[in-house]
């Protein structure tokens, strides 16, 4: 446990103080190359902020079709009319697919913005999660915005990471999630699925024997003393926490659905863990356990969800897919808001493009990346609102054109972020989130 002794200077049960400092008790759960007392201690000096604003960012992996989900056109000619008539809501004005009921009677609840404009043609999920391309994303070493958040804001409580990735590792790599970049491994995201899961939980022993070991610092009367080599001022309420830390269960009950009321779960609906395509899974637990991890303190959670890419069969993947977003979806909007969050938790669901109004050979559509759509609900927003318009085949922004950086913006706005504010990077150069022409959405705020 405690490996190789490293000096000559003994405690009470054989280890030396080396030994101690090098103990895993919390190697690994954060990075940055702090262990977790020093990194508590900290937070402590810096003081954790307790403001708890929060985003959930579904993103729709290969782009899903804006003209047969919120943007449907009935009177387009044959060849470009998709197969889906549309419904009332309960917004006057605001028709949705006929294959998404739920989310029609929560049209009141969310917006929808029509003309958003500025993606390019490109397989990934970096114009959605960082502002820029994935070339640009990558040559520049730019961040994911939940790291952003977590660097500008950090954790709301010790025991709780600021930002967690539920992103799945997924078969196009492009799809996959953006890390930290030039802020450094300190704020990337936490990977709900792999390792660091591992990492929230007792990965060293049982509680019962972190406990015993916690008792030994009863031992080391000696111990800031003659400490060479580390500023211990405070130490015991960082070791403290810690220890609290290791042995608690906040995070990982939340990541825990089983945990949660059958019957909200049941709304949820479950979907299904199976990966789609070379994108992610359509799985409605992801959705809520975002609800879960926002509620127990994090600050961001990005979800992948589903595969869109609907160059063949567009029709019959939407019957299948469609239903299932309209449950989950709909079931997250609701949940927030009967939990009293909804003014606290901003909600986007949008992929890197939509398709093309023109339906091909084989009964799809594809890349367009002239214009899409995005819904957004709660964090104060402004909704039951369809923001902007198409032409009549669905082709470009008819008027009020949205840049997708002003969406990422309006999120940072909700969280109490200037995005145009200088952050200083790993290197202590200062830097933007975004650029200084994005602007939150008025119609929103």
């Amino acid at each position: 446990m405690f490996g190789r002794p490293a000096g000559s200077m003994r405690y009470c049960d054989g280890v030396n103080r080396r030994s101690f400092l090098r103990a895993g008790l919390a190697a690994g759960m954060f990075g940055g190359g702090l262990s977790l007392p020093q990194l508590l201690q900290a937070e402590q000096r810096a003081g954790i902020q307790k403001s708890h604003k929060a985003v959930i960012m579904v993103y729709l992996s290969g782009g899903m079709s804006h003209q047969d989900s919120f943007d449907l056109k009935p009177n387009a000619p044959d060849g470009i009319r998709g197969e889906f008539k549309p419904i009332d809501s309960t917004v006057p004005g605001m028709p949705i697919c006929e294959l998404m009921p739920e989310l029609a009677l929560q049209a009141d609840r969310f917006a929808v913005i029509r003309s958003l404009v500025g993606q390019r043609d490109e397989h990934s999920s970096f114009q959605s999660i960082t502002g820029h391309s994935m070339g640009e994303s990558q040559r520049q070493g730019l961040p994911h915005f939940g790291s952003f958040v977590s660097r500008i804001q950090g954790p709301t409580n010790p025991v709780v990471p600021a930002f967690i990735d539920l992103f799945p590792t997924m078969q196009h790599r492009p799809y996959n999630s953006p890390g930290p970049g030039f802020l450094g491994p300190k704020f990337a995201g936490v990977r709900a699925d792999g390792e660091d899961l591992a990492s929230m939980k007792l990965r060293f022993g049982s509680a019962s024997q972190l406990n015993s070991r916690k008792q030994l610092l009863q031992c080391f009367d000696k111990f800031r003393r003659e400490v060479d080599d580390l500023d211990l001022a405070g130490s015991e309420a960082s070791y403290a926490q810690a220890f609290d830390v290791l042995t608690s269960s906040r995070l990982v009950d939340a990541l825990d659905v089983e945990k949660e009321d059958p019957k909200i779960r049941e709304r949820y609906g479950k979907g299904s863990s199976k990966h789609q395509g070379d994108g992610a899974p359509l799985w409605n637990d992801q959705l809520l356990v975002a609800r879960r991890l926002v509620e127990a303190g994090v600050r961001v959670v990005t979800v992948a969800y589903g595969f869109w890419d609907t160059h063949g069969g567009n029709f019959s993947h939407l019957r299948q897919n469609l239903p299932v977003y309209d449950r989950g979806v709909s079931a997250l909007i609701e949940d927030l808001h009967d939990r009293g969050l909804a003014d606290d938790v901003s909600v986007v669901v949008w992929g890197e493009f939509g398709r093309t109004p023109k339906i091909n050979k084989d009964a799809g559509r594809d890349h367009w990346a002239r214009v899409n759509s995005v819904l957004l609900a709660g964090g104060g927003m402004r909704t039951g609102q369809y923001i902007g318009t198409t032409d009549n085949l669905a082709d470009s922004a008819k008027d009020r054109p949205v840049h997708y950086l002003d969406v990422l913006a309006t999120v940072y706005r909700n969280l109490g972020i200037d995005p145009l504010d200088f952050v200083r990077d790993a290197t202590d150069r200062p830097i933007q989130p975004l650029p200084t022409t994005a602007r939150a959405v008025r119609e929103l705020v």
